[in-house]
């Protein structure tokens, strides 16, 4: 599906190392026509880390859509009634995001803007960075990769010999993950070799 005038939203929470492959696909995603909606959880709207400021983040993200980013739970809430978005893609998503996810634990502004989507039937795509994949947050990955409207961007181990429980999404299959989302179908295949 051409994504061209779709109304985006790209909900980050933590696991600031993937930052520069996220900003990458919001980039391609706005060069493609697309009207891109940041949605920030409220760790990645304060945390300052190695990979860079949070106030920069926000600010990026803004220079690069056009669009103020959400940062309020009350504002992600409107998201639904208000019927604003397509599709929402949580990149990356973290394991406590997932893990709440899966348990329907709605505690911040990224989770409220997922419920509200999925409560209008519109697909969600999750972009999973976690250290846990395959140890406490399989059980939560094999949830949700079972729910209606949830599609998955293909994702593999990506240090198998220091962290043999880590996996993370393969961000350059986004825009594909997302066009397919649109049409109801996940992107295959699912899990890829390690990058």
């Amino acid at each position: 599906m051409n994504i061209n005038g779709k109304n985006i939203g790209i909900a980050l929470t933590g696991s600031y190392c993937t930052y520069d492959k996220v900003f990458l696909q919001i980039e391609e995603l706005v060069k493609k026509n697309a009207n891109v909606y940041t949605i920030f959880s409220e760790q990645s709207q304060k945390t300052n880390t190695r990979f860079g400021k949070a106030s920069n983040f926000l600010k990026k993200a803004k220079e690069i859509t056009g669009n103020e980013p959400i940062t309020e739970i009350v504002e992600a809430e409107k998201l639904g009634p208000e019927n604003i978005l397509d599709i929402i893609s949580i990149v990356p998503c973290t394991g406590n995001t997932l893990a709440k996810m899966a348990n329907s634990i709605t505690d911040s502004t990224v989770l409220m803007s997922a419920k509200g989507l999925l409560r209008n039937n519109k697909p969600l795509v999750i972009a999973i960075s976690t250290n846990d994949a395959l140890s406490n947050n399989l059980k939560n990955i094999g949830l949700i990769i079972n729910s209606k409207n949830i599609y998955f961007v293909p994702f593999g181990q990506d240090n198998y010999k220091a962290k043999p429980n880590s996996m993370v999404a393969h961000f350059d299959l986004l825009i594909p993950t997302i066009e397919h989302a649109l049409e109801g179908k996940q992107l295959q295949p699912l899990i890829l070799a390690p990058e």
